[in-house]
């Protein structure tokens, strides 16, 4: 069995169908998924770092798709958005796509306590309290002390609905950009946390919900530089669909980046969005 390198260098088993599920979110056939992954498991050797196994997908990728060599990997690029004001737009504005209404992170006070939160969501009867978790390091896992205090703060806001509050919360989310834990989701699951996170839930987590509705955040872009990404996520510009629609003036108006990058960043979003529009 060959055996591969992680990030943190630990050993895994070379897995092909991660490979070809990773294909498929870069919108390649079926056909063209398994290609990909036979190539890369001829070209696979033993200790192989999973960051090269990456560069090798793209690598063989933009052979079906030209527009690969214009972005990251997904993951990769959702852990590379600023924690605030950034992931926590794309949150709101992905919860929003799936129709719910949102409210941007606020002060509320508990029956105890003040509580400084990520947001809410509401959707007919639903108000969920939301906790928005961020890591720059996307192999890091979200674990049992975020759930924990998630339950602890939804419980001392609901006490405190009519005297302390005016928002009948009866659910909390937990949104992050990584896998949970095993302990994580045992816990969640007993004590009525929702859970969004990458595969969580299994079929339908944050990536599911993300290539269902083409929210792309700004820096899938491999060309976008960190200071244009402050910028545009300052303004709340955190989407590539945001970019493309959003007239090039009104942009170098609210971000003062030049017209000439602007229109690059435009050009390359739209193709990758046409594409992706395309299977």
């Amino acid at each position: 069995m060959l055996y591969v390198t992680k990030a943190d260098g630990s050993k895994q088993p070379f897995d092909k169908q991660k490979i070809v599920r990773t294909c498929i979110r870069m919108r390649l056939t079926d056909k063209q998924a398994r290609d990909v992954a036979n190539r890369v498991e001829q070209a696979a050797r033993e200790g192989m770092p999973t960051k090269k196994i990456l560069q090798l997908i793209f690598s063989y990728a933009q052979q079906y798709r030209p527009e690969v060599k214009h972005l990251i990997d997904l993951r990769e690029a959702i852990s590379m958005m600023c924690p605030k004001p950034d992931f926590e737009i794309f949150v709101r504005k992905l919860l929003q796509e799936y129709g719910y209404d949102t409210s941007p992170a606020q002060l509320i006070n508990g029956d105890c306590v003040e509580h400084e939160i990520d947001g809410i969501a509401k959707r007919g009867n639903e108000v969920i309290y939301i906790e928005v978790k961020h890591h720059y390091q996307h192999h890091t896992y979200t674990g049992l002390n975020i759930c924990l205090e998630a339950k602890a703060t939804l419980e001392d806001l609901i006490a405190g609905f009519g005297s302390k509050n005016k928002v009948r919360f009866n659910r909390g989310l937990v949104v992050c950009n990584t896998k949970f834990s095993d302990h994580a989701k045992q816990y969640a699951d007993c004590a009525g946390v929702q859970l969004l996170g990458w595969n969580t839930p299994v079929g339908a987590g944050l990536e599911t919900m993300i290539e269902d509705k083409k929210l792309y955040p700004i820096t899938l872009l491999k060309i976008l530089d960190a200071a244009s990404e402050a910028k545009l996520g300052n303004n709340g510009i955190v989407l590539l669909k945001q970019l493309v629609q959003t007239d090039i003036s009104e942009l170098y108006r609210i971000t003062k980046i030049p017209k000439p990058k602007l229109k690059l960043y435009q050009k390359y979003a739209a193709e990758i969005l046409a594409n992706n529009n395309s299977k």
